[in-house]
């Protein structure tokens, strides 16, 4: 009887001991479990990072990623992509490094994010990893389709589409040609896939695969950009649409030279209503504006579109930030050059230094055709943990006003005027409505080609852009694409 009262004391504090060491564990393996397989000191988190199957990309219903066994020890899981090259724009590519979603959503998709780890604490304490989550994208895969597609017949060089939904901000087509696809880099294709990724970065020329031209390139947006000018001066020179404005000669300045029309008759023969100086897109009108309120106020009233800074999609997925410069630094002396009054006067036709993607030209017609309004855009709509419980869902919210709604009011009605009896009467068939853009690239290389708008041109629902390089005018090659794009969107 004596022995029972010690024994009892080893006992007690054994199966003390056993529940600290099982805290102990529960603690590293559960609450510090994400910090320490992320740890640069880790050695593993590289050799695992293929052997655990991540969770699938989707649109629309349809599968556009997922992991499937190779059947080797390393890697386990290889990464397949459905039509790669269509929707490459948006999924990206993942073979331990990653682009656009696969990059953003990486912690979520792999399995690692707290937000599994710590709901699935056991599965991690009994050394199961834990399984990747879906995310669910808001693109609309027949649209997208048609938008590749179309593109690709538009162009030998290059084209890049965008859309979104004006009342959300949801990107509903994000297209590219040329475009790559990421089965040739994924997992499973070993040291070939590395050789491959390596050769589309150093892809010599302007022809970029990896740099889709939907949100990551920049082109000069040409007269497309006169709907920016327009809203500027409406409110700056407190001008409304019906306002007589001269369309006839203008001289620049410090050239001498004229800013030449397309043409010289009509409403650009001399003076005309915004109106109709708008739908047939006469320079002088928009440079004239330009140069009266200078490159400081033209770059300040572009800024509340969303030029002149980095758009943040998803987290840390940015587009390519579109530009309306006050000077530019020469590359081979390191010179600053201010903008002067005959680059100011092209800058407000979008030509001489300003940039743009069609996403930031998309949101730009968004704003036209939502009284003003510019709602943030974004790419995922959904995040689901296996077990389909929600771990993110997307909560629209508003980017800017970019102009007061009476603005904008007479802005749309711009636009269908551009349809009408302007510049892109082909595009009544399409039942949309935006403005024509051919911008000049400089001796030896093609135009950028654009229509920038909305649809359907009555109560719009969805705001557009479509960029694509050759000869010829917007309204010719831009229209015929963004017709087809947009009857599958509304389809």
């Amino acid at each position: 009887m004596n022995m029972d009262k010690p024994l009892r004391r080893v006992a007690i504090f054994a199966l003390l001991l056993f529940f600290g060491l099982m805290a102990q564990v529960n603690y590293v393996q559960g609450s510090q479990a994400e910090s320490l397989q992320n740890d640069d000191k880790n050695s593993r988190q590289y050799a695992e990072v293929f052997n655990n199957p991540r969770g699938q990309i989707t649109a629309g219903g349809q599968v556009l990623a997922q992991s499937q066994e190779t059947g080797k020890d390393n890697p386990k899981y290889g990464r397949t992509y459905k039509d790669g090259l269509i929707f490459s724009p948006a999924t990206g590519f993942f073979n331990g490094g990653a682009s656009k979603v696969e990059m953003a959503y990486n912690s979520l998709l792999g399995g690692k994010d707290k937000r599994i780890t710590q709901q699935r604490w056991f599965d991690t304490f009994i050394g199961k990893p834990a399984e990747g989550a879906n995310v669910e994208l808001t693109i609309n895969p027949r649209a997208q389709q048609v938008a590749y597609s179309r593109l690709k017949g538009s162009t030998s060089r290059r084209a890049g589409a965008a859309v979104i939904d004006i009342k959300t901000g949801a990107i509903v087509v994000l297209a590219s040609f040329p475009s790559f696809d990421p089965n040739e880099v994924a997992p499973q294709q070993g040291l070939k896939g590395g050789r491959r990724l390596e050769q589309l970065e150093n892809q010599p020329g302007v022809l970029k695969p990896l740099i889709d031209n939907a949100m990551s390139q920049t082109f000069p947006p040409g007269s497309s950009f006169k709907t920016v000018t327009a809203a500027i001066a409406m409110e700056q020179q407190n001008l409304s649409s019906g306002s007589v404005v001269p369309t006839g000669q203008l001289v620049l300045p410090e050239s001498g030279r004229p800013l030449p029309n397309s043409h010289d008759t009509g409403n650009c023969a001399g003076s005309a209503s915004l109106r109709g100086a708008f739908a047939e897109s006469c320079n002088t009108t928009f440079g004239k504006m330009a140069m009266d309120m200078g490159i400081e106020r033209l770059n300040q009233g572009a800024s509340k579109f969303g030029f002149n800074k980095r758009l943040e999609l998803e987290p840390d997925l940015f587009a390519a930030e579109s530009d309306v410069p006050v000077s530019v630094r020469n590359a081979q002396t390191g010179e600053t050059i201010q903008t002067g009054k005959d680059g100011t006067a092209r800058s407000g036709i979008g030509q001489e230094n300003v940039r743009a993607t069609p996403l930031q030209m998309a949101m730009t017609a968004a704003a036209v055709a939502d009284g003003g309004k510019i709602m943030h855009p974004y790419l995922v709509q959904k995040v689901r943990a296996k077990d389909q419980s929600e771990l993110y869902s997307a909560n629209p919210k508003e980017y800017s006003q970019a102009m007061k709604e009476g603005t904008a009011e007479q802005l749309e009605d711009m636009m269908r005027a551009v349809v009408t009896e302007g510049t892109a009467k082909n595009a009544a068939a399409f039942n949309i409505a935006g403005k024509t853009g051919t911008a000049e690239q400089g001796p030896g290389n093609p135009n950028a080609r654009w229509f920038v708008g909305f649809s359907p041109m009555q109560k719009p629902r969805y705001a557009f852009a479509v960029v694509t390089e050759g000869s010829g005018s917007g309204g010719e090659a831009a229209v015929p694409v963004a017709g087809a794009i947009m009857q599958a969107v509304l389809r």
